[in-house]
């Protein structure tokens, strides 16, 4: 099976997470996608995430009208901070059956070359690649590279950074995430 991993802390996840992975889960050659959730990015301060518990259960509440989508907490237990690398690996011991791909927006790509052992991930997986909206229009190298696909995907532009901003300021901002999510987020008062 192929499954195409989009990685994210998904903090919280919201419809635009769940347009990209539908997309590629309906639109490519992907069998399934897997939304790894990231307890640390090492890119990111940790102070500004929910619990991993809660960022699961929000991610299996708006996944359940998806079955081609599958949450996953394969990092919660591997050592911290989490680098894509180690969980491939981690990943290819555990399901050797399966073929990982990487699923990642256009800005990640720019980046793809600061990241651990980019080298020995863009010559053992494929990595789908959506648009995003940049302001910056820098020269990519690894566009062209053999293993990278650059998908016609729709192009979102919503943040869980904004969403946690609006419910801070107590605004209403239901149509940005799946109604569960919402609900869930509403009853625990998260990020207000």
């Amino acid at each position: 099976m192929k499954i195409g991993l989009y990685f994210g802390t998904f903090n919280p996840i919201h419809i635009g997470h769940l347009i990209i992975a539908n997309h590629f889960a309906e639109y490519s050659d992907l069998d399934k996608i897997w939304m790894v959730l990231t307890p640390h990015n090492p890119f990111k301060k940790k102070s500004s995430l929910l619990d991993n518990n809660h960022r699961y259960q929000l991610v299996l509440e708006a996944l359940e009208a998806y079955p081609k989508i599958e949450a996953s907490t394969i990092e919660f237990n591997l050592p911290q901070p989490n680098y894509t690398t180690n969980t491939l690996a981690h990943l290819k011991e555990k399901y050797p059956q399966h073929e990982f791909s990487l699923i990642m927006g256009e800005d990640n790509l720019k980046t793809l070359h600061k990241w651990k052992n980019y080298e020995v991930i863009l010559e053992n997986h494929e990595i789908y690649v959506y648009p995003r909206i940049s302001e910056k229009q820098e020269e990519n190298n690894l566009i062209n590279h053999a293993n990278i696909h650059v998908v016609d995907a729709p192009v979102v532009e919503i943040s869980s950074t904004f969403i946690r901003k609006a419910l801070k300021e107590d605004k209403n901002c239901r149509p940005l995430l799946p109604d569960p999510v919402w609900v869930y987020i509403d009853q625990m008062n998260f990020y207000r």
